[in-house]
């Protein structure tokens, strides 16, 4: 069947997308041990010239590699998406109607009938929209129990779609001293959480980065 095809295909993805952060992770955790520049960081000094202190062309080579793999992570998540769409629309429509957005509520959502629970379920799936790439050991995002490497697909009442940045920005503004709801996938498992935004000796109200994917 199609339908099966799809499914295999979709996650033979999700273990390559899998494999993928793993070492995206491995990449900036190396990238962002204590005297290292980190993603972005300078690799000269405050007079201009090549820093001595660290290896140079590996640190670049590192970075060409990661930002390579954030470009495979994008276009893998845009077509694990676009199949969970599709494998989504093929099983409501032989179960049920189309339920409402409003009724997805967790990461993976098993809708069934009395009906037809002999038939199988496919799960509704989020998907990730942003990693956080780099994060203060003393920030409040450390405090608060958030780490490298973790995928966000909620943060308060921000998801998946336009404008993220600027609307993840307005969501810590606005919630400023009191904690946020998140939901997460931290080495393949969904968690909740939640974090605070307040300040502290560091920059922002959090300390950390969203990479968006």
């Amino acid at each position: 069947m199609v339908a099966t095809n799809l499914k295999s295909e979709t996650t033979a993805l999700m273990e390559k997308r899998a494999s993928i952060e793993a070492e995206m992770n491995a990449i900036i955790e190396s990238l962002c041990g204590p005297g290292d520049p980190g993603i972005s960081g300078d690799l000269v000094d405050r007079e201009g010239f090549p820093r001595s202190d660290i290896d140079i062309p590996a640190i670049r080579s590192q970075r060409a590699r990661l930002a390579a793999l954030r470009n495979d992570h994008k276009d893998i998540t845009d077509k694990i998406e676009k199949n969970l769409q599709v494998l989504h629309s093929v099983r409501v429509a032989k179960v049920a109607p189309l339920p409402s957005k409003d009724s997805d509520t967790s990461v993976y959502v098993h809708e069934s009938t009395s009906q037809d629970s002999s038939m199988g379920e496919e799960p509704i799936v989020r998907i990730p929209f942003a990693m956080i790439d780099e994060i203060a050991y003393d920030s409040p995002a450390a405090e608060d129990g958030l780490q490298l490497g973790d995928e966000i697909l909620k943060f308060g009442n921000v998801e998946i779609g336009g404008e993220l940045q600027s609307r993840l920005v307005l969501e810590a503004q606005s919630n400023q001293g009191h904690p946020i709801s998140m939901v997460i996938i931290r080495q393949g498992s969904v968690m909740n959480l939640s974090v605070t935004p307040r300040t502290w000796r560091g920059r922002g109200l959090l300390g950390c980065h969203f990479q968006i994917l």
